[in-house]
């Protein structure tokens, strides 16, 4: 158990009773538990498979790799399109849960299966989603852009794409661009 995790579950926080059930059923299932981006985490020799999460209309857990499970429940869901491996499934009631419980473990020992058998998710490439046009020309304008572009890591350029590709108007994509210019410059993500 990670102290950390018990100050989430005892915080009577919304969700608490749920997240608390989650727990227990995660932890039947034999993962260590730790803490990774504010929520408990459990692992399977040191590798993330699932995340206990809540937001404000659900409380979640997240499967690392939910993309290569097989749902035969159709409980997955991909939180938005851009999300390539992870998958959810979402409670919104502890008698939701309760319910559920031998087919959530079904899915965390299909989980745990896929990193015994050491499978991975095919990623796009950053090279695979076209970069906004404005990025481009700003690019071709500055070559030291360009290159400190390709020198991020593939996350953060990924995360950079998104970000500049997501606005409907092209003025509001390249006020984006000329927002992060500098951020780019200096080797720093998105979120740095």
């Amino acid at each position: 158990m990670e102290p950390k995790a018990d100050i989430i579950f005892s915080k009577g926080k919304q969700w608490h009773e749920e997240m608390d059930k989650l727990r227990s059923i995660v932890r039947d299932c034999q993962l260590n538990e730790a803490m990774k981006w504010g929520w408990p985490c459990y692992t399977f020799q040191n590798t993330n498979v699932v995340l206990i999460h809540g937001f404000k209309d659900y409380c979640a857990l997240l499967f690392f790799k939910g993309a290569l499970l097989r749902d035969i429940h159709g409980i997955l869901i991909r939180q938005t399109e851009n999300v390539q491996g992870g998958r959810q499934i979402r409670f919104t009631s502890i008698a939701d849960i309760v319910e559920m419980e031998p087919i959530l473990k079904a899915y965390i020992y299909q989980a745990v299966e896929v990193e015994k058998a050491g499978l991975k998710v095919n990623f796009k490439k950053i090279t695979e989603i076209p970069l906004p046009e404005e990025f481009q020309h700003k690019m071709d304008e500055f070559p030291a852009l360009r290159t400190a572009f390709e020198a991020l890591t593939p996350g953060r350029q990924r995360a950079y794409n998104l970000y500049f590709s997501e606005p409907k108007q092209s003025k509001t994509r390249g006020a984006r661009v000329e927002k992060c210019l500098q951020q780019i410059l200096n080797g720093k993500g998105l979120n740095d």
